[in-house]
């Protein structure tokens, strides 16, 4: 009898957990260098400087001006905590923007910080894609200087990524608002399996000229979910602002954890300043994204075969772990309890819980739930 968990974290073709092989031998290096001092409140300088030329480019002239205030934090959650403690303390009357649907737990991080929250639209649930124009509305209708979180890559939990020319007119209209844009960047390398293609949002906003804030994490694209390590950046306007900023992101810090784990930066570092481990981790990254994509194929493909007069187009045009299905929480309770299919309420599937070993019985599952 199958059993069919399409909640959580990544697992390869046989539904079993991986750890990548540049993460095995960042691991053998460190073993012989082991080092259990207290890290700075910053973090690992290494790890962050090779982490910031991931979101703002290789040769960035960002960071070679110092512009960038930029510390070690625990993972992408802890990394949005300290943001959104950053904005209650030195921004108290503003507001985030928060899209519909979003990762749940970014409501519970602007709650408990005391940040007012209001949303915008996203997801348009007739087309299974982005409700574009009316995400435009709310930019443009937000009161000046407003805070917006985006989703860079991968949008948690419908998969439904902007093109890039509506990023650059999200952009465009961001910062004719003066608005500020709050990335959360938890899948770089997995969504596309291009870690420079991810970030391209990014990008385009640097190029307008944004000051902007990043939470990167390792969880996804180098499989260190439990190590929790990440970073938060901020761009300032010159290299003395980014000194302050810096200081005021240590200051938050130090009563939260006061500093952060050690491990999880030493491979992230070892990683990624190694040409040759960085270059296996690139080629390892799009392993994982190429067989997620794989596997929407093959579920879109089984369902058109089947005979479903329902569109499955969605599947494959949505992008990253994630594949918002569009099935309600009947079916979804129909799935579970008559096929012991196991998703969020929500219709969430994470894909990388499907293989080519269960691929034919899930799509028969919500054939069957769906007709």
């Amino acid at each position: 009898m199958f059993r069919i968990c399409l909640q959580g974290a990544y697992r390869d073709d046989n539904g079993k957990p991986v750890v990548l092989e540049c993460v095995r031998e960042a691991e053998r290096r460190i073993a012989g260098n082991l080092n259990m001092e207290y890290l700075p409140m910053g973090g690992s300088v290494k790890m962050v400087e090779e982490t910031l030329k991931l979101a703002y480019g290789e040769n960035s002239e960002l960071i070679k001006e110092k512009r960038i205030a930029a510390v070690q934090a625990l993972s992408g959650t802890g990394a949005c905590r300290l943001f959104a403690d950053f904005q209650k303390r030195f921004c108290p009357d503003s507001q985030i923007y928060i899209p519909v649907p979003t990762w749940a737990n970014h409501h519970n991080i602007w709650r408990d910080a005391q940040v007012p929250q209001k949303t915008y639209h996203y997801y348009h649930p007739e087309s299974k894609g982005l409700d574009f124009a009316a995400m435009i509305d709310d930019i443009k209708n937000a009161p000046n200087g407003s805070f917006f979180l985006l989703h860079a890559c991968a949008h948690n939990p419908t998969g439904v990524d902007p093109s890039e020319e509506q990023w650059r007119e999200i952009s465009h209209h961001i910062k004719a608002k003066g608005h500020f844009a709050f990335f959360d960047m938890a899948y770089q390398g997995f969504a596309s399996g291009d870690p420079e293609k991810d970030a391209k949002a990014i990008r385009i906003f640097l190029e307008d000229g944004h000051h902007i804030g990043i939470a990167q994490s390792y969880a996804k694209n180098m499989g260190l979910y439990g190590q929790r390590v990440g970073c938060l950046s901020v761009l300032c306007e010159d290299e003395k602002q980014a000194v302050a900023v810096k200081s005021q992101l240590q200051q938050l810090a130090r009563p939260m954890y006061s500093n952060p784990p050690v491990h999880g930066a030493l491979i992230v570092s070892t990683i990624l300043s190694d040409p040759d481990l960085k270059k296996q981790w690139l080629k390892e990254v799009k392993v994982m994204a190429d067989r997620i994509i794989g596997m929407r194929t093959a579920l879109r493909g089984n369902l058109e075969k089947l005979g479903s007069p329902l569109s499955w187009q969605h599947i494959t045009n949505q992008i990253g772990m994630f594949c918002y299905s569009g099935l309600t929480p009947e079916q979804v309770d129909r799935l579970t309890n008559e096929f012991h299919i196991y998703m969020t309420r929500n219709g969430r599937i994470s894909m990388a819980g499907v293989t080519t070993g269960n691929v034919e019985y899930l799509a028969n599952a919500i054939h069957e739930v769906t007709k």
